[in-house]
């Protein structure tokens, strides 16, 4: 028998929650229209910016080659520690011996061109004692031409043998010069087998090995990447064109990079270079930021955050762009106030706007204001009729699912649904009776 009485109890219980569940799902939240979602209007400052990618970069790389051919034998000591050779990340002043690349080919060369020197200008001395000679001759036989002493015939071969022999003594002369160049591009060669650095900076990068030969064509093959000075850098973000047009010369900057965050860098515009490029139908430019790094933090080829910051405001009225956004349905707009003109999002976010605030039996009335600067989330308005506090319609709570949203559709972002409730079938007409 009790037994029996706690079974009937259970069956009581669970036909009362039954009830309960169907007249919370069948009846409406609300007698009087829908519930509105709202937000307040706030006072505060506004930072109007325009986003973009980019990639830290040192403000000037210098990229150190090689313009001879030959087997890389030995790299140059580290300056900081004598007892090591540069290496990546190394520190190098102006003239450091960052590799040597094998000299006997190139020394030899040299002592060629120093011994064909030496050749020309034993024969230079030959040739100016045949030309003095020569000269001799001739003046010997001009004297005797004066005094008919002296046959044609002879006369004609001593001028040519004169002529000839100060010809020669210029050949003689050019030969010398052309060794003597010879020789001072040998010394350059066998000088090009210490590459240094060209300048004060950081080694990046760091292409060969010993043992490995460098082939000197057309291009100079890379040994080294050095960057000049890691105190300034510079960031490359690439800007959409809707955007590039807001961009202007030392407009300042916020980036933040992935190396640290929750840290924000500064820097200003100082650069917007024209070539643009095209990806997928994409045209970006690139702007060049440029930072101070005298803490060393920033990294080269880091990938950085960028905000470009176009406009500022000050303790303004703010607005939830979801406000501007929303649009109530015909039959949601009071009657006894003025429509207002219907205007085009585009022209509302140039100039004016409407809020939405409600009225009252599931209705709402509007409120112009005039927009300005918008940082994607919340926008400056102001107007007469817009105040502190003020709360705006940013959406609605129990919108019916027949019924469109201000966009053409229902959306279930404006819906309040408990998932724990059975599926119960629409239904018109009549209030259901209330539970027992």
């Amino acid at each position: 028998m009790k037994v029996f009485k706690r079974i009937l109890l259970a069956l009581i219980l669970l036909g009362g929650v039954g009830a309960g569940a169907a007249y919370y799902a069948w009846y409406p939240t609300s007698q009087n229209g829908p519930s509105f979602r709202t937000s307040p209007i706030e006072r505060g400052d506004l930072l109007s910016t325009i986003t973009a990618t980019g990639t830290v970069e040192p403000e000037e790389v210098v990229d150190v080659g090689a313009q001879i051919m030959g087997r890389i034998v030995e790299f140059g000591p580290d300056p900081k520690d004598p007892t090591k050779f540069v290496d990546y990340g190394s520190t190098v002043e102006e003239g450091t011996v960052l590799a040597k690349i094998d000299p006997t080919p190139y020394e030899a060369s040299l002592e060629q061109a120093e011994a064909a020197l030496q050749r020309a200008k034993a024969e230079l001395l030959q040739l100016e004692a045949k030309y003095e000679q020569a000269e001799k001759e001739w003046k010997r036989a001009e004297l005797l031409r004066t005094k008919n002493a002296i046959a044609e015939t002879d006369y004609d071969t001593i001028v040519a043998n004169y002529k000839a022999a100060k010809a020669n003594l210029e050949v003689g002369k050019a030969s010398v010069r052309q060794n003597e160049a010879a020789v001072r591009v040998a010394k350059t060669n066998l000088g090009y087998t210490t590459i240094v650095s060209p300048v004060r900076g950081v080694i990046l990068d760091r292409r060969v090995n010993i043992g490995q030969t460098v082939v000197a064509s057309l291009n100079a093959p890379s040994l080294f990447l050095i960057a000049k000075d890691l105190r300034r850098m510079q960031v490359w973000a690439s800007v959409n064109e809707a955007d590039i047009g807001r961009i202007r010369l030392d407009m300042p900057v916020r980036f933040t990079v992935d190396a640290y965050p929750g840290e924000t860098f500064r820097g200003k515009v100082t650069q917007i270079r024209l070539n643009a490029t095209m990806t997928q139908n994409i045209v970006t430019y690139t702007v060049i930021v440029t930072t101070d790094n005298s803490n060393g933090k920033l990294l080269p080829y880091l990938t950085a955050n960028v905000q470009f910051e176009e406009a500022e405001r000050k303790n303004v009225l703010l607005a939830p762009n979801a406000a501007l956004r929303w649009k109530p349905r015909s039959s949601q707009i009071d009657p006894t106030v003025q429509r207002p003109d219907a205007a085009s999002p585009s022209r509302q976010s140039e100039e004016h706007g409407v809020l939405w605030v409600e009225a009252g039996g599931g209705l709402v009335r509007p409120v112009p204001v005039r927009v300005g600067i918008t940082d994607g989330v919340k926008t400056e308005v102001s107007g007469e009729a817009v105040r502190e506090g003020m709360l705006v319609v940013v959406g609605e709570e129990n919108a019916a699912s027949d019924e469109e949203s201000p966009t053409g559709a229902a959306s279930s972002e404006d819906k309040t649904t408990n998932p724990f409730l059975p599926k119960l079938p629409k239904r018109t007409g009549a209030k259901p009776p209330p539970p027992p």
